[in-house]
């Protein structure tokens, strides 16, 4: 469990490299905060989180996606570019669900009834 976490570990530092990732992470602070200060529902805040680390590891999918194909194909490939932009799009269309998320929480804490 040791060596697992080391790598763990090793992976979040590499991942904190891109800015993307940081980014994100800001994102997750400003909704939090804006959640806060609207009263939104703790449900609110946990969906949020849950969220933002699926995000967090489809972006740690991506990035390693990008590093093998550069590797593997350091000249210009059709196919590195595929990959790369399926990895970008899956990063993409979690954070859409990320801004409905928020949009959702937002929504429901100023209309009574909902959530």
């Amino acid at each position: 469990m040791l060596a697992a976490a080391r790598y763990s570990l090793g992976g979040a530092k590499r991942l904190w490299r891109e800015a993307a990732f940081r980014h994100e992470t800001l994102a997750l602070a400003l909704i939090l905060g804006l959640f806060g200060l609207t009263g939104a529902p703790l449900w609110g805040h946990i969906g949020a989180v849950v969220l933002y680390l699926l995000t967090a590891s489809i972006e740690a999918l991506n990035t390693a996606v990008e590093e093998i194909t550069d590797h593997a194909s350091p000249e210009y490939s059709e196919m590195a570019r595929h990959a790369k932009d399926l990895g970008s799009f899956a990063v993409s269309c979690l954070l859409l669900v990320n801004a409905i998320w928020a949009v959702f929480v937002l929504w429901s804490a100023f209309t009574p009834g909902v959530g």
